[in-house]
């Protein structure tokens, strides 16, 4: 038995895919703890052992400003977020590793504390890479904001006196929950092992079935956290798809606020068996809405809002498994023509079986597991 201690931010897309890691190592009898900022954390994994570390409040995704686009983002992600949340989060990080006393450390990307602990103290670390957006060295061509991120991490590295690498890479095993089908080709795969989706059973989440009225299905969703800056997109949707009487659409709205006669619209779903009885997605290019999408074979259209979702959106162009939209321009004759276009072009459901069926080969929670196991100790 090894013990194996997971250290996420308080982002459900992160959190997500380790859920499903952590079932399985607990199934092979290894004994798994968490740690990140509360109360989030146990919201999150529903687990037993949490450590806290931080205040999932101070870093909560809906404080930050809307409309930032570009490298605005990019620079309030690293000086705003990522940088003061690794710092608030290494002392608890520390106490989890003095109290649980792990062999592995499996820390997310976005939670470079882990990384930090467990180089000061000489533990293996495992990147969990829950998003592909950093595999592909996005910043090559920018050589001066790679300059940028490296002082960034150069500064945490000498506050919490550790000598080590790009936090956000393990030399050792870096679990990355996608596929070469869909991200193309890495140039330096390195400590890189693609297993593919992780994907956890959700909460359970009421829903009329009956609703469903044989049409073909089309799910529009923006997430959990795009609940206010996404009325006027969804807004649109439910004109577009309201339009299209060969369909059946299904919006996802969380505040409640629109109404539809032909259109389906609620407030939650749960997606992952929802997706499963539909024929396309639309959706902002969240991970885990793309790979649920993509892992029953499904073509997406997508309309990214920030962070990796515009590179997502990339991946699933060039895989020829979907189309992109401009969420801040999109009207619904648009989004009616997108989707009518990924509906009746074959091609566009074939790219996604394609990648549908190099999720299944790389074997997801279960070839995670059996990479940590291989770790030496």
């Amino acid at each position: 038995m090894s013990r194996f201690l997971l250290v996420v931010p308080p982002l459900t897309g992160h959190v997500a895919p380790l859920r499903a890691v952590a079932a399985e190592l607990v199934g092979r009898g290894h004994d798994v703890a968490w740690c990140g900022p509360e109360p989030t954390t146990s919201e999150l994994t529903r687990a037993g052992r949490v450590y806290a570390a931080g205040d999932a409040l101070e870093f909560a995704v809906e404080r930050r400003p809307e409309g930032l686009r570009g490298f605005a983002a990019l620079k309030y992600l690293w000086e705003q977020y990522l940088v003061p949340l690794a710092d608030a989060m290494v002392p608890g990080v520390e106490k989890a590793v003095e109290a649980f006393r792990p062999d592995v450390v499996l820390a997310d990307q976005q939670a470079f504390a882990g990384a930090l602990v467990a180089s000061r103290r000489s533990l293996p670390w495992v990147t969990s890479a829950s998003t592909s957006t950093e595999l592909g060295d996005p910043l090559g061509a920018m050589p001066k904001i790679a300059a940028w991120v490296d002082g960034l991490q150069e500064g945490l590295r000498a506050r919490h006196r550790v000598s080590c690498g790009d936090l956000r890479f393990s030399p050792e095993l870096i679990l990355a929950f996608t596929t070469v089908s869909l991200t193309g080709p890495i140039a330096d795969v390195g400590a890189v092992r693609f297993v593919g989706p992780a994907l956890a059973p959700a909460p359970p989440v009421g829903f009329s079935w009956d609703r469903l009225d044989g049409r073909p299905l089309v799910i529009a969703t923006l997430g959990t956290a795009n609940a206010a800056l996404g009325r006027r997109f969804l807004s649109e949707c439910v004109d577009a798809l309201a339009g299209m009487p060969d369909v059946q659409g299904l919006v996802v709205d969380p505040t409640g606020e629109l109404l539809s006669d032909e259109v389906l619209v609620v407030k939650r779903i749960p997606q992952a068996e929802v997706v499963r009885k539909a024929a396309a997605v639309l959706c902002h290019g969240g991970h885990n809405t793309v790979s649920e999408t993509l892992a029953s074979g499904l073509p997406l259209v997508i309309a990214p809002i920030r962070d990796d979702q515009s590179m997502l959106a990339q991946q699933v162009e060039t895989a020829g498994a979907g189309l992109r939209l401009r969420f801040d321009r999109a009207k619904a004759p648009d989004i009616r023509r997108t989707v009518t276009e990924v509906l009746t072009d074959p091609a566009y459901a074939a790219a996604a079986a394609r990648v549908r069926a190099s999720f299944a080969a790389a074997g997801g929670v279960v070839a995670a597991a059996d990479h940590l196991e291989s770790l030496p100790r």
